[in-house]
C-alpha cells in the first residue's frame, strides 16, 4: 500500500515557475515507478512525466518537454515536479501516481495508486 499526498500548487503568472511535491508513505515506495498526470476541466486525465524507481530514465509528454523536470528522493519518500516557463494551458489539477509499468508513456489505467491532486493555475 502506498499513500500519496501532493503539495506546491498555486496561482502563477505565465512564464513563472512552481515546484510540486509528492510525499509518499509505505515501505515499498522505492520499488515503484512514479508519474505525474494532470486533468483540466472538461478534459481527460493526461500523462505529464514519469521516473523509474531508480531515478533514471525519465520520460515527458511532448507538451512539457524542456520545461518540466521530474525527480525523486527515495531516502525521503518524495517525488518532485519542477515546472518552469509555465503557460495558461498548463492549468490543471496535478496528480502524483505510483505504478510498475516500464514505458515512455504511462496510461491512467496503468496506475496502482493516486494522490488527491494539487491545483495549478497559470494566468495570462
Amino acid at each position: 500500500q502506498v499513500q500519496l499526498v501532493e503539495s506546491g500548487g498555486g496561482l502563477v503568472q505565465a512564464g513563472g515557475s512552481l515546484r510540486l511535491s509528492c510525499a509518499a508513505s509505505g515501505r515499498t515506495f522505492s520499488t515503484y515507478n512514479m508519474a505525474w498526470f494532470r486533468q483540466a476541466p472538461g478534459k481527460e486525465r493526461e500523462f505529464v512525466a514519469a521516473i523509474t524507481w531508480s531515478g533514471d530514465p525519465t520520460y515527458y509528454a511532448d507538451s512539457v518537454k524542456g520545461r518540466f523536470t521530474i525527480s525523486r528522493d527515495n531516502a525521503k519518500n518524495m517525488v518532485h515536479l519542477q515546472m518552469n516557463s509555465l503557460k495558461p494551458e498548463d492549468t490543471a489539477l496535478y496528480y502524483c501516481a505510483a505504478h510498475r509499468v516500464y514505458a515512455r508513456t504511462i496510461r491512467a489505467g496503468d496506475i496502482d495508486y493516486w494522490g488527491q491532486g494539487t491545483q495549478v493555475t497559470v494566468s495570462s
